[in-house]
């Protein structure tokens, strides 16, 4: 084989540094952000970040103007390029001028207050205390309780063995083989007493092995004279089956008891709690921070961004003013920190640019449901919102995800607004969110003693025009959790 030099033409698009980290930081959650920021923070000298309450302007923007009218040219290029478009593409590192916030010298990013302001004295105060755990709680009620130090002892060891509801569901034969490699002369019926001790502990019902065990313990805390409490102790021994599946013919032979006194022991068997340990601090726990603000302002649904979850960079001064009187080596490496600087800042306010271009373009589709709620939800596919914005549908789908609003309706995922649609008899097209509002107004509004079938449901929904499936509608009651009209049965 003979060895030969060729030449082949190609194009290809590359993505530079500052447009790949422009779409990993859309693609973050806030609190993805924030952890990257710190990453960021820790690496470059350079930038700082400042979020103080007060009269701090909001990342990237002048003084007085508003989020909305930033440069969405920009923020369109960037997508358009990392869409593959290369018609679209622009190197962010040429010469073109796009303010902002940053003054002449391209130092002053963000003007307001500095970090060394007073207040050092209230940064802790509003630091809510940490909830104790089910096991911090029931150690500490068991300090109080005069029992030999073995006794306490195990009855801690159990403590440590119960589940997030309350529940013991080691068992007591396998927590004795581990107590013996540790614990000299410990019998089985040693354990059994220290489960005794752990359930006499408030909440009441807490270090039951079963539902039934549970509620017994939380019945007979109960006075003796409370109507229906034998009954109920009976029913939740040894019929919580029947009760489950909603026999209630078959509780009213087995209990010997006739319809009134079957209702007054089902509604208080209703009051007892399941899972008694489940009001107890579980540990961390993870907030959701909205990124959009949606309110109605003037007659019209407009959306704001979340000042509260826009992180405040900007230059570090100290280092600015020694990179400009440096001119040796160490000058030229705070000259690349200084430009990766400033692309940090414009990518995330990029970033929350397009999260607000994105979720007007969703309010104004879905701008019946503001009104109405669940049942006014139109069909809305990302390809709509993509058109309407000028970007791809891939970077709709990272704005969308893990980014929420705040509305007079609630907490919401910017996702939970586009869903498929089913036709109507006019030829019009009805989202499935608007189905399962409508599926469970029907099942809310049903008679208790008759409740509705699936196909029911299904005609129901035929006579509005709306031409749905028994299946279609077990599936959405399914995924609403809405159990099937044998089980929604009552007295």
């Amino acid at each position: 084989m003979k060895h030969s030099l060729q030449l082949k033409l190609s194009q290809h698009l590359t993505l530079t540094p500052q447009l790949q980290q422009s779409i990993k930081l859309l693609q973050l959650s806030t609190v993805e952000l924030n952890q990257e920021l710190e990453r960021y923070l820790t690496d470059n000298p350079l930038l700082e970040r400042v979020d103080i309450p007060g009269d701090d302007v909001p990342l990237g923007m002048n003084p007085g103007a508003s989020a909305a009218s930033s440069s969405s040219q920009t923020t369109s290029q960037a997508n358009g390029a990392a869409d593959g478009d290369p018609a679209n593409g622009h190197d962010h590192s040429s010469n073109e001028h796009v303010d902002y916030g940053m003054g002449d010298d391209g130092i002053g990013m963000i003007r307001g207050r500095s970090g060394g302001d007073d207040g050092e004295d209230n940064e802790f105060s509003h630091i809510p205390a940490a909830e104790p755990t089910l096991q911090e709680h029931l150690l500490q009620q068991l300090q109080l309780i005069p029992l030999p130090r073995r006794d306490k002892e195990l009855a801690g060891l159990v403590i440590a063995h119960l589940d997030e509801d309350g529940y013991c569901t080691q068992d007591l034969a396998e927590l004795h083989a581990m107590v013996c490699e540790e614990l000299d002369d410990v019998e089985p019926e040693d354990l059994s007493i220290a489960l005794k001790h752990v359930q006499n502990l408030e909440p009441t019902g807490v270090g039951a092995r079963n539902l039934a065990e549970c509620l017994t313990l939380q019945l007979k805390a109960l006075p003796d004279d409370l109507p229906g409490r034998d009954l109920a102790l009976k029913l939740a021994s040894h019929h919580l089956d029947a009760l489950a599946a909603r026999d209630f013919n078959k509780l009213k032979r087995l209990l010997s008891c006739d319809e009134m006194a079957l209702k007054q022991v089902r509604e208080l068997i209703l009051t007892l709690d399941p899972k008694p340990g489940r009001n107890f601090g579980q540990g961390d726990v993870r907030y959701v921070v909205p990124d959009v603000l949606v309110k109605k302002v003037q007659g019209k649904w407009t959306a704001t961004l979340n000042q509260d979850a826009m992180p405040k960079l900007r230059i570090n001064k100290f280092y600015a003013d020694i990179l400009q009187a440096s001119r040796d080596a160490s000058g030229k490496n705070l000259a690349g920190q200084l430009q990766e600087a400033r692309w940090l800042i414009k990518n995330v306010q990029q970033r929350f640019d397009t999260i607000l271009r994105v979720t007007q373009a969703i309010v104004d589709r879905q701008r019946h449901f503001f009104e109405h709620g669940e049942v006014a939800m139109r069909p809305l596919v990302l390809r709509e919102i993509a058109d309407q914005v000028g970007l791809h549908e891939s970077t709709i789908s990272r704005v969308t995800t893990q980014k929420y609003m705040l509305t007079s309706r609630g907490l919401f995922e910017l996702k939970y607004f586009f869903g498929s649609s089913v036709s109507t008899d006019t030829g019009g097209a009805c989202s499935a969110t608007a189905i399962r509002a409508l599926i469970k107004q029907l099942v809310h509004a049903e008679d208790g003693k008759k409740p509705l079938s699936d196909n029911r449901i299904s005609d129901i929904l035929a006579q509005q025009g709306i031409v749905v499936a028994r299946r279609t509608v077990a599936k959405y009651r399914e995924a609403m959790q809405i159990q099937p009209a044998n089980l929604r049965k009552s007295l």
